[in-house]
């Protein structure tokens, strides 16, 4: 065999072995999308490796469905993009199954339920109606209902608050200490995470309604659906459901 067909059968080989549902062995590989950090669902660690209540979660799944799971970490902003060109399989990392994501992706069944808060630090004095009557800087993640809920209650008479926008809420969470915003919107179940590792409180519940986390998959793929439902359902009726909601203080 000549060494440019050589060559060019191995980089053939590669992007195969790359692309999303390979097959590992006798096993198909499906690659979960996670966003850089948004801890206690999905992050990466001090030690570079992927870590959250949905990448554990989605390695039990895994095992028990009998395929193999790898978890890409990416802005948040591209990940739906992301997902319905074929780069990955599905999102499991604390994405809200919302109205308008539910036009262009498909999602399992729900296995949470949050509501979005104001965090702000722990000897701040303001009250929740100062936040946004007083000229305060909010912190909000790119693409997150708070972000959105914010950008919409901002234009109305009476309000005099500035939206700030991030690439994650850790980052937003590096800001609020400092004093480069006042206040930071997310979810509910991220603000306790937050709360545990820094001065901080929650001074209000936003007026959002309740969201429910899912994971979401390209629309039509119903073999992954299967497999992704099942196992959720299998996995929350396991007593290792609440041993993960223990470990990654999940309430």
């Amino acid at each position: 065999m000549g060494k440019k067909l050589f060559a060019c059968m191995l980089g053939m080989l590669l992007t195969a072995m790359l692309a999303t549902g390979a097959i590992a062995g006798d096993k198909k590989v499906y690659v979960n999308g996670i966003d850089f950090g948004f801890p206690p669902f999905g992050y990466i660690d001090k030690h570079g490796e992927p870590a959250g209540f949905d990448v554990d979660s989605v390695n039990w799944i895994a095992e028990k469905m009998g395929f193999e799971v790898r978890h890409q970490p990416m802005d948040w902003d591209g990940i739906i993009p992301a997902l319905n060109a074929g780069k990955l399989d599905f999102i499991a990392c604390g994405m809200s199954a919302t109205d308008e994501r539910r036009k262009v992706v498909a999602f399992t069944n729900p296995y949470y339920e949050v509501t979005q808060v104001l965090v702000v630090n722990k000897n701040d004095d303001s009250t929740f109606k100062e936040m946004f009557t007083s000229g305060k800087v909010i912190g909000a993640q790119r693409g997150t209902p708070s972000a959105k809920y914010l950008d919409e209650l901002s234009k109305k008479e009476g309000m005099d608050f500035k939206v700030k926008k991030y690439d994650s809420t850790d980052l937003s969470m590096q800001d609020l200490p400092i004093g480069r915003i006042d206040a930071s919107a997310m979810d509910s179940t991220i603000a306790y995470e937050m709360m545990r590792n820094l001065p901080c409180k929650v001074v209000g519940t936003l007026d959002v309604d309740k969201d429910v986390y899912a994971y979401a998959f390209r629309k039509g793929d119903t073999e992954l659906e299967k497999k992704l439902n099942e196992g959720l359902k299998q996995l929350m009726a396991d007593p290792y459901w609440e041993e993960l909601k223990a470990k990654w203080n999940i309430h």
